[in-house]
């Protein structure tokens, strides 16, 4: 085995100073991550206890600034604040002078492209929109599940090389999108994601509720499975009463939530009823099945006739 020293990456050419304005749970996780690759964490900006306890915990040594000192020490600077705060925050450092000629600017936003900043490149910055597609708990743990992340990744052409780089030196995959296609990547990436966490949570809820000790065991091994299934197969892996078309088991479980957990009713009632769609375009549902199933949601609906609607009155058969 060769026991010849491996270069330093810190040695490496054109590598950058590193500044993180928002230490929420991504900016913190990617800098720690570049620095991986050989850049170097030079400045960070954080407004609350937990904001800053992580920038601590991630980037030890890395002084905590203001914004737009944080701009004034480096050369790449990753804007991690949320969605809504971002068009105001880039609005402001370009007015205030703090954007300097050929710093690169890059923001994690799913819902934006590079257009938000446009007032950063009129003042000679260089704008990334890099997305990375996981959800993160802003610890290092998250760092080494950016290994084969996808990235959604929107630059001007002349800077699509420079923004692929930077997501391959975090470990990721970089995957363009159009910048008009922006809001709608996100939204299926939320719709997934997002709602996947809710469902999960009301599950756990109602495995306690009826008994089971350690909900996270018994769904563990039943949703890998079923999340394997669907990117696998798509539509082809649904399964249970509402793709069977059992609608006296649908009924079953919609009079349990009633009684149990009445705040789940409408999202089991919306799912089984875009599941049935599903089923039924894909040719799993009988359309003989489908009429009492599509039955059983209808009555189940709140507005519906003979329905308690909202404040105890009868439904509008309208």
């Amino acid at each position: 085995m060769s026991t010849a020293q491996q270069p330093d990456p810190r040695d490496r050419p054109a590598r950058l100073a590193v500044g993180v304005v928002g230490a929420g749970r991504v900016g913190p996780v990617l800098a720690a991550s570049l620095q991986l690759a050989g850049h170097r964490p030079v400045a960070v900006s954080g407004v609350s206890d937990a904001s800053r306890r992580r920038a601590a915990q991630m980037l030890p040594d890395v002084p905590l600034v203001p914004p737009a000192e944080v701009l004034q020490r480096a050369d790449l600077v990753l804007l991690t604040v949320p969605d809504d705060t971002l068009p105001g925050l880039v609005e402001g450092l370009a007015e205030t002078g703090a954007v300097r000629p050929g710093q690169l600017l890059v923001h994690t936003s799913g819902r934006y492209g590079a257009k938000v900043l446009d007032p950063a490149l009129r003042a000679g910055a260089l704008p990334l929109a890099l997305h990375p597609a996981m959800t993160f708990t802003g610890s290092a743990v998250d760092v080494q599940r950016l290994a084969g992340c996808s990235f959604g990744v929107t630059a001007p052409d002349e800077l699509r090389l420079a923004a692929e780089a930077l997501v391959i030196e975090m470990g990721g995959e970089p995957e363009w999108i159009a910048e008009e296609n922006r809001p709608l990547y996100h939204t299926a990436l939320a719709l997934g994601a997002n709602h996947l966490v809710t469902l999960v949570a009301q599950s756990m809820e109602l495995l306690r509720a009826a008994g089971v000790e350690a909900p996270d065991r018994m769904l563990g091994p039943l949703l890998g499975a079923a999340l394997d299934n669907a990117l696998r197969s798509g539509d082809g892996a649904l399964t249970g009463p509402v793709a069977r078309g059992d609608a006296g088991t649908v009924a079953a479980h919609v009079a349990e939530l009633r009684a149990h957990a009445p705040q789940t009713v409408a999202g089991y009632l919306a799912m089984a009823r875009a599941t049935a769609d599903r089923a039924l375009a894909r040719g799993l549902l009988k359309p003989e099945l489908a009429e009492d199933l599509l039955g059983v949601l209808a009555d189940g609906a709140p507005g519906t006739p003979g329905t308690p609607g909202p404040q105890g009155t009868e439904g509008d058969a309208g």
